[in-house]
């Protein structure tokens, strides 16, 4: 079986980690730069964790902002070199019900209000022609209940 690279794409805030926790956490690698913030070269360290379980035929989720195209399409190379199918969840949430779900964390993983706003700034849509073998959008009812579609 082909190996998938999940990449969530989304405000700090937005949900991604919880999707993990939630969906993937018994079938796929976990590749977070929150997991090592005070670490020197993450970009680097990324990159390994994601091209050493791609290699050994393991699926990966890389739980990150990944706002830019640009910023995909290293992640979406990388995964394509190893064979793996490359799928996407665009978290579909808007700045203010970001911070609201941020103000709601624990104070380790809570992020400045900074930072969604620049990570809104930065972030572009993603789309199927990008690379993607297949494109989800994913937005979050009043009762924290996911919605997911595939974008066609």
């Amino acid at each position: 079986m082909q190996p998938e690279c999940i990449i969530l794409i989304g405000l700090p805030g937005a949900g991604k980690s919880s999707l993990y926790r939630e969906k993937f956490a018994s079938t796929h690698v976990h590749v977070s730069k929150d997991l090592w913030p005070n670490a020197a070269k993450r970009e680097n360290r990324q990159v390994k964790l994601i091209e050493e379980a791609l290699a050994s035929g393991k699926s990966v989720v890389i739980d990150n902002t990944n706002p830019t195209i640009a910023e995909r399409a290293a992640l979406i190379t990388i995964a394509r070199a190893h064979g793996a199918h490359v799928i996407g969840y665009f978290f579909d949430v808007n700045t203010r019900t970001a911070i609201a779900r941020n103000a709601e964390r624990t104070s380790r993983c809570k992020v400045p209000n900074d930072a969604s706003f620049t990570a809104a700034k930065r972030l572009q849509r993603p789309s199927l022609a990008a690379g993607f073998y297949q494109l989800f959008r994913v937005t979050i009812a009043k009762d924290r209940s996911y919605h997911i579609a595939e974008i066609a």
